[in-house]
């Protein structure tokens, strides 16, 4: 089948830098047509790796471009829900990095503007696409752990770095953490396991309410005080608004428990993946570090200790190529090659494969302002001392049956 070509647009030049490998992998679908930074340097190394690329530095004139077909949103995340809708009312696809949204009135907009264009549209949560989690994926819909009652995430990771510029002053991350506090980043922990679970799926369930809490703030009070000085403003107590350490506990329509856990500013190795599954017939450990395997255990499958007959686990591994996901088996040797996972060629992958075939893509605006309105029930949970918050029913009020 003879598939047309994507031409694709890209806002965020920067970190759109991660994905040339997948750029590459792809470029039989794929004309990368144009890119759209503030600064010039980055327009200019664009320019040079794909020299046919147009640049631009105002996004509203890169969306009057007639050859863009579609839009990679990578700019900061405070204004991923902006330049989405502003490029679906262009008449352009989306894929937007996460979070989707920050707010509700954000999150309804975004829907809205999805439905009325009819356009595609993507969150790009590469989580879900690495193998492990892909995998997990595949074998939960094929009932393997029975029941799931209980799944957990973590995106635990130091990037103190990321906070801000060389002269100490705030990046957009830095902001964040100044001026929120709560679950602030929640898809990379929450994506896989509400795939696992089907939310927002045809016959599978729903978010019901949040309970959250955050640790005190320490870590970028010490950090700026060892970088820049105890009179940096940044070093000094009651600046960070957002605590360390930030803890979700989310319950579904049909009793399932999901335990989120965000930090990226504590002092720690990096734990890349963090994910646990619990069902009747079985369960999943993802490795915790990079000397660890991902774990699994079967019922009536998984072998027995042969001293005392209790239950032992196995290497995920053994289970592979067995139980890989079709998309890794399809993809995974350009996957493989790519970052988080392969995570970051599958994503756009299937963007582009849910344009060229007409379909709604695996993550929808549903899971994108469904995973990504955490943020900001999180802290409206947190301000009220831990109390329950509910979810909104997103497709209920957009009308959306099943």
């Amino acid at each position: 089948m003879t598939r047309k070509r994507v031409r694709l647009a890209i806002v965020g030049g920067n970190r759109g830098t991660s994905f040339l490998n997948a750029l590459h992998a792809l470029s039989d679908r794929i004309d990368l047509t144009a890119t759209c930074d503030l600064n010039e340097l980055v327009l200019n190394q664009w320019k040079e790796k794909f020299p046919e690329i147009r640049t631009y530095s105002d996004y509203s004139r890169m969306l009057q471009d007639s050859s863009i077909d579609a839009v990679f949103v990578i700019s900061p995340m405070h204004l991923h829900a902006r330049h989405s809708i502003e490029a679906l009312n262009a008449g352009k696809h989306v894929l937007s990095e996460v979070i989707a949204i920050q707010s509700l009135e954000e999150a309804w907009e975004l829907v809205e503007t999805v439905e009325r264009t009819g356009l595609k549209y993507m969150m790009s949560e590469n989580y879900c696409f690495s193998r492990s989690n892909l995998m997990v994926n595949h074998m939960a819909q094929q009932g393997l752990f029975g029941e799931i009652t209980h799944v957990e995430g973590g995106y635990i990771h130091d990037l103190r770095h990321l906070i801000h510029h060389p002269d100490g002053s705030l990046t957009w991350r830095g902001q964040l953490h100044q001026n929120y506090n709560g679950v602030n980043y929640p898809t990379h922990s929450l994506g896989p396991a509400a795939q696992w679970i089907n939310l927002n799926k045809p016959g599978g369930d729903r978010l019901k309410s949040i309970s959250s809490h955050v640790s005190k703030s320490r870590a970028l009070q010490h950090y700026f005080s060892d970088q820049y000085g105890k009179d940096h403003p940044a070093a000094r107590e009651g600046f960070w608004r957002q605590g360390d350490s930030a803890v979700a506990a989310l319950m579904t329509e049909n009793g399932v428990l999901i335990t989120l856990r965000v930090d990226w500013t504590s002092v720690r190795p990096h734990n890349k993946t963090h994910y646990m599954l619990q069902g009747t017939k079985g369960a999943y450990l993802s490795g915790r570090h990079p000397l660890e395997e991902d774990l699994l255990w079967l019922q009536d499958r998984s072998p027995l200790n042969g001293e005392d007959g209790s239950e032992m686990w196995e290497l995920m591994s053994s289970y592979q190529p067995e139980y890989d996901h079709p998309k890794w088996k399809q993809w995974g040797h350009f996957a493989a090659g790519t970052k988080h996972g392969g995570g970051d060629f599958l994503v756009l992958e299937e963007f582009i494969s849910a344009i060229q075939e007409n379909r709604t893509p695996l993550v929808d605006v549903y899971d994108a302002i469904t995973w990504s309105s955490v943020f900001f029930l999180s802290m409206e949970s947190v301000k009220a001392g831990g109390n329950t918050v509910n979810f909104p029913d997103f497709k209920a009020r957009a009308g959306v049956t099943e």
